[in-house]
């Protein structure tokens, strides 16, 4: 075995090693994308990147793990959204969050990878625990935590609740008319209910 050989099937050099991972994430967003989560392997997410599916173990573990790194990192625009209800006045936080999470949804760059993430959630249970997991420690109770009312975290749940599913029919399933309906228009209609879960007695 030459020592190319060698390198490539086993650990990279730490110079290499940011930029394999990163590729390897890339690739498993693609697989995970294209393939939904049943029908994406370890094997083909290292061959999509280039590497040999030990190293996807060696940097992720199961293909859970993988998941769960890819969707995360898929995920960052939206865990800003606790920041919205931190920002400005309390009156007005159920229209800054609304907005928030339909721009994530509105631009394309962004909602690719949610509608890869909603796709493997709904078809497949282990995608949906871990999707769970991921918005219930690192969205939800953050928001909770800003919820100076009873039952925070299940204010901060119906309120996502609210969310994810105005944008799962719009962008998701694309019930007509929510589909092609002016965003204002939704976020005027919506804005209020995610306001009432989270400031109303």
């Amino acid at each position: 075995m030459t020592g190319a050989t060698a390198r490539r099937r086993g650990r990279p050099p730490r110079a290499e090693s940011t930029d394999t991972r990163d590729r390897i994430l890339t690739a498993a967003r693609e697989e995970f994308s294209e393939r939904g989560y049943e029908k994406t392997s370890v094997r083909g997410i290292a061959k999509a990147a280039g590497v040999d599916s030990a190293l996807v173990h060696h940097y992720f573990g199961t293909k859970e793990q993988v998941f769960e790194a890819a969707i995360e990192v898929a995920f960052a625009p939206a865990l800003s959204a606790p920041n919205a209800v931190a920002e400005g006045p309390l009156e007005g936080v159920g229209e800054r969050l609304t907005r928030f999470v339909f721009g994530v949804w509105e631009n394309p760059t962004t909602r690719t990878p949610l509608l890869a993430i909603l796709r493997s959630a709904v078809n497949n249970e282990t995608a949906a625990a871990v999707f769970r997991r991921l918005v219930a420690t690192q969205l939800l109770r953050r928001i909770a935590a800003q919820v100076d009312l009873p039952d925070p975290e299940l204010r901060a749940e119906l309120a996502a609740a609210q969310l994810v599913g105005a944008a799962m029919m719009r962008y998701v399933i694309k019930l007509e008319p929510l589909a092609s309906a002016d965003l204002e228009q939704i976020i005027a209609r919506v804005a209020p209910v995610v306001q009432g879960h989270l400031t109303q007695p």
